[in-house]
């Protein structure tokens, strides 16, 4: 698992031409992890986790918090376990190797990342006490030993189980993972066969019965249990002592572990595989009351014995985990795994547990948020996973709104539908300038596709004034060369926004013109119509326009407008005529451009003079 902000491989580049070498030119790979469909589920699933976890109340008792960082926990282990099967059997079912290559490296991944966790649950985040503990690092190497059940299935299949190779390395395994019950149900088969030895594995059977163990909810207290305990193992070390097995290695050697002899453990050691199972074995037959803060020292202890090589990153972690050292633990996690997931929601999960110290690093961040920061920077990389890097921005107080606006500002605007994605993003956390960018961006796109309205409705949602005017320019352009409008809903519907500039003003106001018109709202039409010349909203250049649309107004039978609006109207005709410098062209010369605007002026006249006449007489007569 690699991410492209952690320490890259080192590459050393051959010779060239200069005959020199740099040892020191690192090559940078991208993580990919973030393509991975089955890996993307996990990033998915824990996303709904750490939101869930971000809602607990901080009035709550401790003793409900600790109960519901517990299960948190279990169901980010529930993911990861999740996620690994799916891996095994992707890595069964594909018929790519190098697909099933990968698949199994990722397994070995999420198999130490589980691991980790799980010992950071039972240590950490349950804290459980002496007693409880060991009974929970048992359920902890039970859980990653798991071959032993696959094993005793084999055996207890074939014909004869006891003349089978692994029976005996079965009934040693449940031994040594305290399952006493299985260890005893496999020895009954052993006994049906050898009647001369009966009471000698019911001397063993006895033994393995009567061996206490803690009940965290009984009566008995931990000094009790301790006690039975003592006297128990007395009697295991007695039998041992009368040499009550010495006809039966195999009893004898159980008797041993029972005891809890380190020699005869080591001699397991291909069953135990492990150091931190021998670890939790010895305590179970030596030390089953053992407190957290004593763990440390028979780790360190149980590691040197176990293996004499120097130790794996696993093995320093887990140590470390032992040791009680938290920033330990995420320090190495960060350096062995190469991925910020685990250490991000893990760190996120303490400190909420309020496990971790006041830990701030030099540029002033939290531990904690440092590393969310990092995980949620590495999903914004992906092309639908940057959506839950937003909540983790979110929930980083300090620098993650700085974060997610420097983030958000590279996301692929590939389609309308992630703009609005993005958009409504940015317009929920009151990010006004990326909202603004964004708009822009969408409309100038829209407007090299020559899609006005949507051009239009970007500019509208940037509040840019500027690219508004050029837009209801081009639909006023589109208007003169079409004789209609295009995308009618829009301009139908600006309402306040057509205040953004005064040319969009115009394109609303005359739009709502032609709609009055097709009402046959004649008189309203003609007064909105002057009013957008007189009042200067119209631009200069489209004054020609709207006085051509004031000519069937003009013509009507019925007066429309009032000797003081032809007035405004003839004015605004001379006033526009005298800045073209229109002069009369003769009858017998073909028409040009200028001829037809000769032609409009001549026209526009005569209906003026003639609508004037009418309005006159019309407003000079009265009704008797």
């Amino acid at each position: 698992m690699e991410e492209l902000d952690v320490e890259p491989t080192t590459t050393n580049i051959p010779a060239g031409a200069t005959g020199k070498c740099f040892p020191f030119i690192h090559e940078v790979r991208k993580d990919e992890d973030i393509y991975s469909p089955i890996l993307r589920k996990l990033f998915n699933e824990s996303h709904h986790i750490f939101v869930g976890l971000q809602t607990i109340r901080e009035d709550l008792p401790n003793k409900n918090k600790k109960t519901q960082f517990v299960s948190i926990s279990k169901n980010y282990r529930s993911v990861i376990r999740a996620c690994m099967e799916e891996l095994q059997q992707g890595a069964v079912l594909t018929q790519d190797a190098e697909l099933a290559t990968q698949y199994g490296n990722q397994v070995s991944i999420l198999l130490a990342i589980e691991l980790i966790w799980n010992l950071c649950e039972v240590l950490f985040i349950d804290n459980a006490p002496g007693g409880t503990l060991l009974l929970h690092l048992l359920d902890w190497v039970r859980l990653h030993k798991a071959d032993v059940d696959e094993k005793a299935q084999e055996v207890l299949q074939s014909e004869s189980p006891t003349e089978h190779h692994g029976y005996w390395d079965v009934v040693l395994s449940y031994v040594l993972q305290g399952r006493m019950d299985e260890a005893r149900q496999m020895l009954l088969k052993w006994s049906a066969l050898k009647p001369a030895a009966r009471s000698m594995y019911k001397q063993m059977d006895n033994l393995l019965h009567k061996m206490p163990v803690y009940n965290p909810g009984g009566n008995k207290t931990l000094t009790e249990f301790d006690v039975k305990w003592r006297q128990w193992h007395e009697e295991v070390d007695h039998c041992l002592q009368d040499n009550s097995f010495a006809s039966d290695p195999n009893l004898e050697l159980i008797c041993k572990i029972l005891v809890g002899d380190e020699d005869a453990l080591l001699e397991q050691k291909d069953l135990l595989s492990t150091w931190y199972h021998f670890l939790v074995t010895r305590m179970l037959f030596s030390q089953p009351t053992v407190k957290p803060t004593e763990l440390h020292y028979y780790a360190q202890s149980c590691l040197a014995m176990f293996d004499s090589g120097a130790p794996e990153p696993l093995d320093s972690i887990l140590l470390a985990a032992f040791e009680f050292d938290i920033h330990q633990v995420i320090k190495d996690c960060s350096i062995a795994l190469n991925n910020w997931w685990f250490v991000a929601h893990l760190t996120d999960l303490l400190d909420h547990c309020k496990l971790l110290q006041s830990h701030n690093l030099h540029f002033g961040s939290n531990l904690r948020e440092f590393l969310l920061l990092e995980y949620a920077s590495g999903l914004f990389t992906h092309h639908s996973l940057w959506q839950l890097a937003v909540d983790y921005f979110d929930y980083c107080p300090e620098f993650g709104r700085v974060y997610l606006e420097q983030q958000i500002e590279h996301v692929p605007l590939d389609t309308e539908r992630k703009a609005l994605k993005v958009l409504r993003i940015c317009e929920q956390r009151q990010m006004s300038e990326q909202v603004r960018s964004i708009c822009k961006i969408m409309a100038k796109r829209a407007l090299r596709n020559n899609r006005l309205g949507s051009a239009l409705s970007w500019s509208i949602r940037a509040k840019d004034a500027a690219f508004a005017t050029l837009i209801s320019e081009r639909f006023l352009q589109d208007y003169c060369a079409r004789g209609t409008f295009s995308d009618l809903d829009l301009i139908d519907n600006l309402g306040p926004a057509m205040l953004l500039s005064d040319r969009l003003t115009f394109l609303g106001k005359y739009r709502e013109f032609h709609k009055l018109y097709g009402e046959n709202c004649f008189a309203d039409a003609a007064t909105l119509l002057l009013s957008l010349m007189t009042a200067k909203i119209a631009p200069r250049s489209f004054w020609m326009t709207l006085l051509m649309d004031a000519l069937p107004l003009l013509e009507q039978k019925e007066v429309i407008f009032s000797a003081d609006q032809t007035h405004e109207l003839i004015f605004c005709l001379e006033d526009l005529t005298s800045s073209l410098n229109i002069t009369t062209v003769p009858l017998d010369e073909p028409m040009q451009d200028e001829d037809m605007e000769v032609t409009k002026v001549e026209l526009l006249r005569l209906a003026l003079a003639r609508n004037l006449a009418m309005a006159i007489v019309k407003e000079g007569t009265v009704e008797v």
